[in-house]
């Protein structure tokens, strides 16, 4: 079952921090290289600093990006910048913002769950990770000791019961933490002390599986750091805090829950490959081309997105790319994936839009091996499909494949039967935002 239990939460203290806008940021994985640079550059006390430390060439095995965040981090406590509170809460947060020309809302509980393996079916992966970002996260952990960004997770709750019990004890006083952040959404937090409530958001959540949402290169680090420490503890037991890690759960009935698709823009693609790209696919995809050319880019647009949008039913993915002034279309012809794929795949996970763009169109089209999948150096990913059109008609990359989004109840349905989908499946809207609370996992 799963447990999920208060803690003594590491809070910015308001006291010193005028502003929480000016020392929050998006979690680490979707921050560019420019972003870093300005999050650094907007306070001398931003979580960037702990989640996201520069590197130097002078870097050595004892002065690196892990040891000044570790440094970082132990000197504000000193200082007060940031507080451990005294005694255990849940966090119930609350994100406000715009989507689809209106305001929206999302709630989340901040909380500890017991860290267990994905065998057991408590916690549950939706999709693969990269093998190198764990390893850079994992040795962040052993520098710092603490987690300092959520693990976004979802639990069933189709009256959501538990949003209601806290909201009815939270919304009619005043939030512990209030501020909006530099892209305009509106965060609200309240601490949550009440043993009672604490008792019954504990049984209610334990008979409940956990879905992993965005974290999972967070949850899998939180496992191998436990390991690692406990292979060097003689005096390890399960009451260490190392068996428990930081998570954001949110109701799958939530309102506010969103999810956004994640295109992918690849690099490092032959012209040739390029070339024969369209040919090789007519094999197993219908093709509609769109002229899309300096005096009709809007027009080709929007009738582009259009049709796709429309398509939600089918396996219907876009594709752009460089040097070309078309966008394409492709169908998936009926019964293809099946043919192909039908003895080692399960169809609750064969059928969904990345699986068709992962085996067929990267593995067997393109000639993509599983080597080059695992390098997130050749592939960015955007939730925007006007963005990553215009990043490859720029030149930075070399092909775009639009996608519709994944659903929710896709996700629910292959977590519960124990598949895994390819990397970036989905894109949670808004992402998590770090800073709000921390965790020390050596107290």
């Amino acid at each position: 079952m799963a447990e999920v239990i208060p803690f003594r939460g590491i809070l910015y203290n308001t006291d010193k921090i005028n502003n929480l806008a000016d020392v929050v940021a998006p979690p680490f994985d979707v921050i560019s290289k420019q972003e870093q640079n300005e999050f650094h550059e907007n306070h001398p006390q931003n979580i960037i600093r702990l989640t996201l430390g520069k590197t130097f060439e002078t870097d050595t095995p004892t002065n690196n990006r892990y040891t000044r965040s570790a440094d970082c981090f132990n000197n504000w406590l000193s200082e007060g910048i940031i507080e451990m509170d005294k005694e255990p809460a849940f966090y119930l947060t609350s994100m406000e913002f715009f989507f689809e020309n209106k305001w929206v809302t999302r709630y989340g509980l901040i909380a500890l769950i017991r860290l267990e393996p994905f065998e057991k079916g408590i916690v549950l992966p939706h999709e693969k990770t990269f093998s190198n970002i764990k390893s850079e996260r994992l040795e962040l952990m052993k520098a710092c000791h603490a987690n300092f960004s959520t693990i976004f997770s979802l639990y069933s709750d189709d009256e959501n019961r538990i949003l209601h019990r806290l909201k009815d004890i939270s919304l009619e006083r005043t939030p512990d933490h209030v501020f909006s952040d530099n892209i305009g959404q509106k965060h609200r937090l309240w601490r949550i002390t009440d043993s009672s409530v604490h008792r019954h958001v504990s049984e209610t959540l334990k008979d409940k599986v956990i879905f992993i949402a965005d974290g999972h290169h967070r949850y899998e680090t939180a496992l191998n750091y436990r390991n690692w420490l406990s292979a060097g503890n003689p005096d390890f037991n399960g009451g260490h805090p190392t068996n428990y890690v930081m998570m954001y759960l949110c109701s799958m009935a939530d309102p506010g829950l969103i999810i956004l698709p994640a295109h992918r823009m690849l690099d490092q693609v032959p012209a040739e490959t390029r070339a024969s790209f369209i040919h090789k696919a007519k094999d197993y995809f219908d093709i509609k081309t769109i002229p899309y050319k300096d005096d009709g880019h809007k027009e080709g647009l929007t009738q582009f997105i259009s049709i796709l949008k429309s398509n939600t039913s089918k396996n219907c993915i876009g594709v752009f790319m460089k040097d070309c002034p078309e966008l394409y279309l492709l169908t998936l012809k009926p019964g293809i994936m099946e043919q192909i794929f039908g003895d080692e795949l399960p169809e609750v996970i064969r059928d969904i839009d990345v699986t068709v763009l992962t085996e067929l169109i990267f593995m067997e089209i393109l000639g993509f091996d599983r080597a080059r999948l695992d390098n997130e150096k050749l592939i960015a990913y955007s939730s925007v499909a006007e963005e990553a059109i215009d990043a490859v008609a720029a030149g930075r990359h070399d092909m775009a494949f639009i996608l519709n989004p994944t659903k929710i109840q896709q996700v629910r349905d292959i977590a519960e039967s124990g598949q895994i989908m390819p990397r970036k499946a989905t894109y949670f809207f808004p992402k998590t935002i770090t800073g709000q609370v921390m965790n020390r996992l050596d107290r």
